[in-house]
């Protein structure tokens, strides 16, 4: 009875750490939300408890209330992505996804402008090491 009472315990670290993975983010970049360490961050993602104040910041950050990461499950977020998929074909043997409304919580346009301008950043260092090597010769 023991065991079955400690299952049923929320971890809600565990859970505040798959939200911010289902979310795409980072423990640095919470941590810089928060104002705290990314090692601060790790160790809450390990705590069973947090307190609610703590717990409704992280919520702000993350995008959902408190009461979503309290309530948050694995099984529900399953569930919804199995109800997405609809099986329409005769022969059973392919999912086509019916009306799938997926939003990126990002915009995709920036991050793929961000990633090109980061590239192209470490372009121009690669030719600046370059041109210094070549004066030193």
């Amino acid at each position: 009875m023991e065991t079955s009472e400690k299952t049923n315990k929320m971890h809600l670290g565990r859970k505040i750490s798959r939200i911010r993975e289902l979310r795409g983010m980072k423990q640095e970049a919470l941590a810089t939300e928060l104002g705290i360490s990314q090692q601060a961050i790790s160790k809450l993602e390990q705590s069973e408890e947090i307190e609610d104040s703590t717990l409704e910041k992280i919520a702000v950050v993350l995008g959902v209330s408190s009461e979503a990461i309290k309530g948050y499950s694995d099984e529900a977020v399953f569930n919804i992505i199995s109800n997405t998929f609809h099986n329409t074909s005769s022969d059973n043997s392919t999912l086509i996804a019916s009306s799938l409304n997926y939003q990126p919580t990002f915009n995709t346009v920036e991050k793929i402008v961000e990633l090109y301008e980061r590239l192209l950043q470490s372009e121009r260092e690669k030719v600046e090491l370059l041109k210094g090597t070549n004066n030193e010769k």
